[in-house]
């Protein structure tokens, strides 16, 4: 699948902000079975100060700096994307989830997706004996890895319910978990914190939803923002997995990678330190296109 990628995120300020200093993540990088045709991307007001890095995890980390009052601060992205499916691999099949917890945690390899570095509490996750009580009941021994994974996100999205209002994005995992609702941001912390509570690796992923569906098909939760799901390591062989909790789905063709970490302050779209006084409004809007013409133009800005 190609993909056009329309983004434009926008903060309103009460006041005045006469400096502002900015880290975003809102640029999608080549990865496995995903290649960048093209991409733009802006900010408005002018920066004085554009830096752009790979962080440890290898995800493009824009810092920029604005010392012009400014009222309101927007971020456009504008990408195509081409998102090839991963082999497909049948769910019974690989490493038991007892043989998948000794490989990770005899690894060592320490580069940025190694296992040995998504087996651990992390700033926004932290282990906890309900969340992992429940994630157990997935696993009985032998199990598959794989198996074992997808049926708990399928127990999560048929236990859970999808509510805006539930939480905010600084509500913890254990909150969550008993409210029994959330978004994609709770429901991926809460997959890895139960996870990670048997000593199974599982990191934490960012991106887009194609905002189209398929003929007949429902349009998948979260797509009219950056949405949020889980990748799962299931030994050497089969390698990292993309589940996503809130729309119960094995990661194919439907999702762009934007970023992943540990947790969602590792690849938080947009952060930094503003000073100014008064409230702030946010509004995000996100288009992911399918498109069925190779043809067309490149996004431009």
């Amino acid at each position: 699948m190609k993909y056009d990628i329309h983004q434009s995120t926008a903060y309103s300020y009460a006041s005045a902000v006469p400096v502002a200093r900015h880290v975003v993540r809102m640029v999608p990088v080549e990865r496995s079975n995903q290649r960048v045709v093209a991409s733009h991307f802006a900010v408005e007001p002018e920066p004085v100060e554009w830096t752009e890095t790979r962080d440890f995890f290898g995800n493009k980390v824009v810092h920029i700096r604005i010392e012009t009052p400014h009222r309101s601060f927007t971020v456009k992205t504008r990408a195509r994307v081409e998102v090839e499916a991963p082999p497909a691999v049948a769910p019974d099949s690989g490493p038991s989830w007892e043989e998948t917890r000794e490989a990770a945690n005899g690894s060592t390899d320490l580069s940025g997706l190694s296992p040995a570095h998504f087996l651990f509490p992390s700033p926004a996750v932290a282990l906890s004996a309900p969340i992992t009580a429940w994630a157990a009941e997935s696993f009985p021994p032998g199990r598959p890895m794989l198996a074992g994974a997808v049926d708990l996100m399928n127990r999560l999205f048929a236990d859970f319910t999808y509510d805006p209002r539930a939480t905010d994005v600084s509500t913890p995992a254990l909150a969550a978990f008993e409210l029994r609702a959330g978004v994609c941001q709770d429901f991926a912390h809460i997959m890895i914190a139960g996870l990670r509570g048997l000593g199974l690796p599982a990191a934490y992923v960012s991106g887009f939803l194609r905002t189209e569906p398929p003929p007949g098909k429902e349009r998948l939760q979260g797509a009219d923002a950056t949405h949020a799901w889980v990748s799962v390591w299931c030994g050497a062989e089969i390698g990292w997995q993309g589940l996503d909790p809130t729309n119960a789905l094995i990661v194919a063709t439907d999702h762009v990678v934007l970023a992943v970490g540990r947790d969602y302050t590792d690849v938080a779209p947009i952060g930094g330190v503003i000073f100014g006084s008064g409230k702030q409004k946010l509004k995000v809007e996100v288009d992911v296109i399918p498109m069925l013409d190779d043809t067309a133009a490149a996004p431009k800005g």
